[in-house]
């Protein structure tokens, strides 16, 4: 059983017995973020929840051992086509080389961890239309000097 595998039918599952990520993440006792990056096969869950994760969907056991391995993190190289994924790597395009110098002036040289790190997405109501809002929450890494 695959990784890709597994994923399907998380999925699929997930469709079927029409729960939420939110519903996921509280079975497993993560962060709803966190937990979706898991089952979509970004991050290595514990057994105990792979466990509680593969229980709720009604999944074989076999995927438990598929979840709790290390995973090839990453999406795909090439430019993205999805519009929403296709947005936030435009912003990124447009928005990144900002980013990294106002870092850099408030930090030092230097990066944000996206290990030690949260993401957290809420909706801001707007009478123009909801506004979605992405917060980035990354330990700050100074280069080191040797």
């Amino acid at each position: 059983m695959t990784r890709e595998d597994v994923t399907a039918a998380i999925l699929d599952a997930r469709r079927a017995k029409g729960l939420s990520w939110a519903q996921l993440a509280a079975a497993v006792g993560r962060h709803p973020v966190w937990t979706t990056s898991a089952l979509l096969g970004q991050q290595s869950m514990s057994e105990d929840e792979a466990t509680a994760a593969v229980a709720l969907l009604g999944l074989d056991p076999a995927c438990v051992a598929v979840l709790t391995e290390c995973p090839l993190k990453g999406s795909d190289a090439d430019i993205p086509t999805d519009p929403l994924i296709y947005r936030l790597h435009e912003i990124t395009q447009v928005y990144g080389s900002t980013i990294k110098a106002l870092i850099h002036e408030e930090f030092g040289d230097g990066i944000m961890s996206a290990i030690d790190f949260e993401l957290d997405i809420e909706r801001v109501p707007d009478p123009k239309g909801d506004r979605v809002k992405i917060t980035y929450n990354g330990k700050f890494l100074p280069y080191r000097k040797w």
